[in-house]
């Protein structure tokens, strides 16, 4: 069964790329957000069982919100994987005390990323950046 997708960004243009794309690569995007609150509504709504959390919501944190959003989680769902343009090594401190579960570059985004971030969290693998680890 396709993992239930919510996308937080503070860009509609990659929200609408990103959409399009994980949804033709098999992903069940039930919604989008743009803000904390937004993704923190829509985790409640749609119940995902995964976050593509931006690390840069505009005058926002994604790490803060992602911490939210791991807070409020029932039975450890959703679980949060960190989006970002940056360099991972520029953001390696912080993604590693997040709850994240993984890191991908926003160019590496895909389905088969995000499944194989899934996998690799509950095989017990530990966090992820895409294909590499």
């Amino acid at each position: 069964m396709a993992p239930r997708c919510l996308i937080v960004d503070d860009s509609d243009c990659f929200l609408q790329a990103a959409r399009e794309m994980l949804h033709a690569e098999g992903i069940a995007v039930v919604g989008v957000a743009s803000t904390t609150a937004e993704a923190l509504d829509r985790c409640a709504d749609s119940r995902p069982d995964v976050v593509l959390m931006d690390v840069d919501l505009g005058q926002e944190s994604g790490l803060d919100a992602a911490q939210r959003i791991a807070d409020t989680a029932a039975d450890g769902r959703p679980r949060v994987i960190l989006i970002s343009a940056r360099h991972e090594e520029d953001l390696a401190e912080l993604i590693e005390a997040s709850p994240a579960i993984a890191f991908l570059p926003k160019l590496r985004l895909s389905g088969a990323a995000v499944n194989e971030a899934l996998w690799a969290a509950d095989s017990g693998s530990g966090l992820q950046e895409g294909a590499d680890r």
